[in-house]
């Protein structure tokens, strides 16, 4: 999955790279394994702007991922690696022997033809999905769940993956793609290997265009502002924040001020991703 460079035929293209596809098979995706979108730009159901700086973008369906991997009857083999835009991740369409497809994550090295398998009938290969219990100490996963039958919530972006680290009673110790050290269920789902797609992070946009092309509306400094509508708007030329540390456009603390608050998950957190407990 190489990273192509445009030549600078305007300023725009210039430094400007791109994903070559090389790994992508086909064009079109599984239209029953479909469903539209309805955009909302970043609007909830009271027509207010909850998640800012969302807007516009291209059209776009939704693929329908199976992050459960709760297929145990049969064994699946590989019919296409896709292109989904709605993840940096690629997705891989899987028949099982009954008929029925699904589309699951593509992980580093899995190809056309390759066959995947979860629960019982899943082996230690790339792609199959198995309860943590059964998967040995020092394995590279990604798509965990965190409660048994929940689905796959960890590990699914491109180029992610953890690593089993230990096994003690009933839980598994799993160091996330952040380097937290988190206690998980060992009947938990997991599946084996790296999410492919490892260049995604050196791509540059390169212009401005192109964020608009993925629903990104453009970003203003605080500091360009008035003062009636950023803390850290007004003054007479550039100047400095000032008062206690930055803030956020509603006055509160910014820029490292932890706002993690969820005592009833705390006990499952070995160690933080910070370092400290």
């Amino acid at each position: 999955m190489p990273v192509k460079v445009y030549k600078p035929t305007s300023a725009g293209r210039r430094g400007m790279t791109g994903h070559t596809f090389e790994e992508i098979t086909t064009s079109q995706p599984e239209w029953s394994l479909t469903e539209p979108i309805r955009k909302k730009g970043g609007r909830n159901n009271q027509g207010k702007i909850t998640v800012r700086h969302r807007g516009g973008g291209h059209k776009r369906r939704y693929r329908i991922i199976d992050f459960k991997r709760n297929k145990f009857d049969s064994p699946a083999e590989v019919l296409s690696i896709e292109y989904d835009p709605n993840r940096s991740a690629r997705i891989a369409l899987v028949q099982y022997e009954d008929g029925e497809r699904r589309y699951i994550i593509a992980p580093l090295g899995l190809k056309v033809g390759d066959r995947v398998a979860n629960g019982d009938l899943a082996e230690l290969r790339v792609g199959d999905a198995l309860p943590i219990r059964e998967i040995p100490v020092g394995t590279l996963i990604h798509n965990i769940e965190f409660a048994p039958g929940q689905g796959g919530q960890i590990a699914r972006s491109a180029g992610v993956s953890a690593q089993l680290l230990a096994k003690e009673g009933a839980y598994a110790q799993v160091r996330m793609p952040s380097g937290e050290v988190r206690l998980v269920h060992d009947r938990c789902m997991a599946t084996i290997g790296q999410v492919g797609n490892t260049d995604h992070g050196n791509i540059k946009l390169g212009k401005a265009g192109r964020r608009r092309w993925l629903g990104w509306r453009p970003t203003v400094r605080g500091s360009a502002m008035d003062p009636g509508s950023h803390p850290h708007g007004g003054g007479e030329g550039r100047s400095p924040i000032g008062m206690a540390g930055p803030k956020t456009p509603w006055g509160k603390p910014a820029l490292g001020k932890r706002t993690r608050v969820n005592r009833r998950t705390d006990r499952f957190i070995v160690r933080r991703r910070g370092g400290g407990r």
